[in-house]
């Protein structure tokens, strides 16, 4: 029999997402000449929700011969039993340490993972514990530890990074690992933050298994430096982990590399990022102002929300949004309040949140008094020490009633919030520079001409959203992807300025790592 497939799209009223029947009238209707008996699978799936019929939009692979999906295993079959004479140490197992090393692993490669913090498992013991007694380990906590920040962040896979790599080898790899695979078909894929710890461990499992090595509880604090050229590096115990290069992935809030970076007198720059706050929701609220449906239909998600406004030149954008989600303490150091947003897989939470930040660009920071490397990080620092500063000593969060925030007015009573530690009312505008301050109220306020019953009282305003990304840049070559001022030194992922999502740092991950397998063919040299 010759096999026939092809590839229609088509559009259905979101009630019907589940009925195989209407599916295959819509199907016929566009493809003519179809047998009367096919088969067909969903290879991408979006929803529509600008008119006042809500559609989902369907890509749809239909075929005379059953369509089976894919078993992406060989993807892990495939890999090389890692040469031994050819290591790489990878400074980090955040999703571009972790596809570095499985990319490594592609490239005959010894991967060796250091990590500051715990494996997934251990870590959830000091998610607790700055969750329910406010106590920060500045080496595990939701940022450090096995998986990055991602892990407990949603979980969300889309990105607009689409030239750093194939987007599908990730997601693929990901479900071999796996995850559901509707991360394959969504038009915004996430896994959740209960699911992706078991799929952070089998990872890990495919690096160890294949011969690479994974170390926790490995905090760096002396790079070696010969001659221009990094050997390896030594943890705080003194222990010296040497290899052919070395993969620098730490993520945006490792400080202390930074500062480690500098005092080797390699360059660093300042970056723009963005700072701001969290703006949660009741969902119900988000459901009604985007599907006009309360309650929302069961063939519908948590409905999210993008938006984006300009205040003074500069943008004020919702950022890494949490439908049916939560707002979690993403301190990385005692004595410093950040917040952040997770969902778990059923997106099922009361709330939705997101954060709502402002642009800080090179110029703000100059004409506001920081300078040098680390102006971007220095301002962070002051904001969020300033807010644990007005505080009880503990994670509690200062918040304002979003419409009180507008108005300038202290918040009598919060509403209720998904922020375990607590939050408290206080005067947010003496928390930010009156130059930040003035553009996230602007900014807000052009919010509710896009977005129905947004600007509300039932909302919240938790601050403060500080690590959207990093402050700090490590500029590599183009070309080599390698530090002009240290051979065999590759930056890597969101710690380096080069990924703002699991998605792009996962690509950036493996393309350092053959940018690394470029280096070592050239220099024709192995170190154990």
């Amino acid at each position: 029999m010759d096999i026939k497939r092809d590839i229609v799209e088509i559009r259905i009223p979101y009630n019907k997402i589940e009925d195989d029947n209407f599916i295959r009238r819509k199907i016929m209707s566009k493809k003519k000449n179809l047998a009367k008996k096919f088969f067909y699978r969903i290879i991408k799936r979006s929803i529509d929700a600008r008119q006042k019929i809500i559609y989902y939009l369907l890509r749809i692979e239909v075929s005379n011969v059953p369509v089976k999906d894919e078993d992406f295993q060989y993807l892990i079959s495939n890999y090389q039993k890692a040469n031994p004479n050819k290591s790489v140490l990878i400074i980090g197992a955040g999703p571009a340490g972790y596809f570095a090393a499985l990319e490594c692993l592609q490239l005959g490669l010894i991967p060796i993972v250091l990590d500051r913090g715990k494996d997934v498992r251990a870590r959830r013991r000091d998610l607790k514990a700055i969750q329910q007694d406010h106590k920060v380990n500045p080496h595990s906590n939701y940022c450090f530890g096995e998986g990055g920040a991602g892990t407990y962040s949603d979980g969300k896979l889309y990105t607009r990074s689409h030239k750093r790599g194939k987007i599908q080898n990730v997601l693929e790899l990901l479900v071999a690992h796996g995850a559901n695979r509707d991360i394959l078909i969504e038009a915004h894929p996430h896994i959740g933050s209960n699911k992706l710890p078991a799929i952070v461990a089998k990872i890990r499992e495919t690096i160890e298994s294949n011969g690479g090595k994974v170390i926790f509880n490995c905090w760096i604090t002396e790079l070696i430096i010969e001659e221009g050229k990094i050997l390896g590096a030594i943890n705080y115990a003194g222990e010296k982990f040497e290899a052919a290069a070395t993969i620098l992935a730490t993520g945006h809030s490792a400080r202390d590399i930074y500062k480690l970076l500098h005092k080797n007198q390699l360059t660093i720059e300042t970056k723009p990022f963005a700072i701001g706050v969290r703006i949660e929701h009741p969902q119900a609220m988000i459901d009604l102002a985007q599907y006009d449906q309360k309650p929302r239909s069961e063939y519908l998600p948590a409905a999210s929300y993008k938006l984006v406004s300009h205040v003074d030149g500069k943008a004020v954008f919702s950022f890494c949004m949490c439908p049916g989600g939560l707002i979690v303490p993403a301190a990385t150091a005692p004595g410093e309040i950040v917040v952040n947003g997770m969902s778990l897989s059923k997106r099922d939470s009361p709330f939705a949140n997101s954060g709502v930040v402002t642009e800080i660009s090179i110029e703000d920071l100059t004409v506001n008094g920081f300078s040098g490397p680390f102006a971007g990080m220095n301002l962070q620092m002051e904001i969020e020490q300033k807010v644990y500063s007005i505080g009880d000593g503990s994670q509690k969060a200062p918040a304002q009633r979003l419409m009180d925030f507008l108005h300038g007015k202290l918040s009598d009573s919060l509403p209720k919030s998904s922020y375990i530690p607590g939050i408290y009312s206080a005067q947010l505008s003496e928390v930010f520079p009156d130059w930040i301050y003035h553009r996230l109220k602007e900014g807000i306020k052009l919010f509710g001409e896009k977005m129905n019953s947004y600007l509300t009282n039932e909302a919240v305003i938790v601050a403060t959203e500080s690590r959207t990304s990093s402050p700090i840049k490590i500029p590599r070559n183009r070309e080599t992807l390698m530090h002009d001022d240290l051979e065999a030194f590759f930056p890597c992922g969101e710690g380096a300025g080069y990924a703002g999502g699991i998605l792009s740092a996962a690509m950036d991950g493996q393309n350092v790592a053959k940018g690394v397998s470029r280096y070592l063919e050239r220099i024709g040299k192995s170190v154990v």
